[in-house]
């Protein structure tokens, strides 16, 4: 009698914890169907710019609180001896075409019908700005970078362009409009964004947007666009390359 009642004592433990492993088991059978169910309603929503619908919206929400909370604030800047000698290139679209630099102009839309041209000597008689950052890549990868040129802030003002930064939003392109981009108005006024001319004190390479780029240190490197032919201003969000392909349109942090 007291063999038997040692023997279900000593039983007990191995049945509770077969009771456990059936009740974990069934327990993970119930949240992989909710979770394959819930794959597949989301997989059915209608996309918004390439993006499925409930993505999007929280891509925007996000997008309002970076906004809202923004505040020019400052990204971190370094010495220029930081700065790599070897720029990774994020990227080559809108620079298949050879680009003829005799020719080249920055064409800023101010209205329908009227477009300010400048040379890269009508850009270099602002004074010129250096900024070494840490620039980011959606890739997940990060490079201490320096570039000069000027900056779009003072150029815009410079051009008497005040009225047009009223606006929202500029757009910007490459010349053969293989490229785009829309940028929020907040950003394109940050006193670190700047038209670059230049990366670690040379003309810049081609495979670097030769002749002008744009460099926007509170934004991913998908939003420095390379070789800008076109700018131009929106009350509402300019295409955008990327976004349209179902990534975030703010591209900040």
């Amino acid at each position: 009698m007291e063999n038997q009642w040692n023997q279900r004592i000593s039983e007990q433990p191995r049945h509770n914890a077969n009771r456990k492993l059936i009740i974990a088991f069934i327990v993970f059978l119930i949240l992989g169907a909710a979770a394959v169910y819930g794959w597949q309603v989301l997989k059915s929503q209608p996309t918004d710019n390439g993006a499925l619908k409930p993505l999007r919206k929280v891509l925007n929400a996000n997008e309002k609180l970076f906004t809202s909370t923004f505040s020019n604030k400052l990204s971190a800047s370094y010495p220029t001896t930081e700065a790599v000698s070897r720029v990774r290139v994020n990227g080559n679209y809108g620079l298949k075409d050879p680009v003829d630099s005799s020719g080249w102009k920055l064409n800023i839309v101010r209205s329908a019908g009227d477009t300010l041209k400048l040379t890269l000597e009508d850009i270099k008689k602002l004074p010129k700005k250096d900024v070494v950052f840490d620039f980011k890549c959606i890739e997940g990868w990060s490079q201490v970078t320096h570039w000069s040129g000027v900056s779009l802030k003072e150029l815009l003002k410079y051009y008497h362009l005040t009225e047009q930064v009223k606006e929202n939003y500029l757009g910007l392109q490459t010349p053969d409009k293989g490229y785009y981009v829309g940028i929020d108005m907040q950003s394109v006024l940050h006193p670190q964004t700047i038209l670059a001319y230049e990366m670690n004190g040379k003309p810049l390479p081609l495979n670097q947007g030769y002749p002008l780029r744009l460099i926007i240190p509170v934004k991913y490197g998908i939003k420095h666009l390379k070789r800008i032919g076109t700018m131009f201003f929106s009350d509402q969000k300019p295409p955008d390359y990327w976004a349209e392909r179902g990534y975030d349109y703010y591209a900040g942090f």
